[in-house]
């Protein structure tokens, strides 16, 4: 990751967002990689099971706030990518910088809907994502920052465990037409699974291009 770090850009940073039941310490791999390509990273902690949409956007808005620093970058894992634009979309000035979504449920969730279908399961997702993609889902992305979605298509993954719905191709969680959000500004497929795009340096690589150029590195 380092190799395409051109210098230290002291005066920005990114703010990682994790998702449903991702909790700080799965997030370090990738701002690790991250702080090579020339970043400090911070991390969001929210409560995404019992804290609504609506709180946890204004608790988003307030740490991106309180951030120093002269430009923000938001990058946002699964349900912290759809946080992320939700947020936007109510405070469409609050960053500067650019957004990307790892794995994120941007037009709907076929494990989240299936998990909902029992009381056990609808625990399991909590108040945040069923509002979020099921109540007031995105619909196309008009925010004035640059949007990149990285999508995996290794399906392995607890989503399998849920339903046998999704279709191919997917991340073994969310399927990649689910994070085909119209109006964003570049898209890109990586052989991993929903939690490998954490883990894996190709998608730590490429979410360092696209916050540093708005584009992704394309073969």
């Amino acid at each position: 990751v380092a190799a395409i770090a051109s210098h230290t850009r002291e005066n920005e940073s990114v703010l990682l967002i994790p998702g449903l039941w991702m909790v700080g310490d799965v997030m370090r791999v990738l701002a690790h990689q991250l702080r090579d390509a020339g970043f400090t990273t911070e991390t969001f902690s929210y409560r995404m099971l019992r804290a609504g949409l609506e709180a946890n956007c204004r608790r988003l808005q307030q740490r991106i706030s309180s951030s120093s620093h002269q430009r923000l970058h938001l990058v946002g894992h699964s349900l912290g990518g759809v946080l992320a634009l939700q947020t936007l979309n109510r405070y469409p000035a609050a960053i500067t910088g650019r957004v990307v979504c790892l794995g994120s449920p941007l037009l709907n969730t076929i494990a989240g809907r299936s998990l909902a279908t029992s009381r056990i399961g609808s625990r399991m997702l909590g108040r945040t994502l069923p509002e979020a993609v099921f109540e007031h889902p995105l619909e196309i992305w008009r925010g004035a920052q640059d949007l990149g979605v990285v999508a995996g298509s290794v399906g392995a993954g607890l989503g399998m465990l849920v339903t046998r719905r999704l279709k191919r191709p997917h991340d073994g969680v969310v399927e990649i037409a689910e994070t085909c959000l119209p109006g964003i500004t570049d898209h890109i497929e990586l052989r991993v699974n929903h939690l490998g795009l954490l883990l894996s340096k190709d998608a730590a690589r490429q979410t360092a291009h696209f916050l540093h150029h708005g584009r992704f590195r394309h073969a």
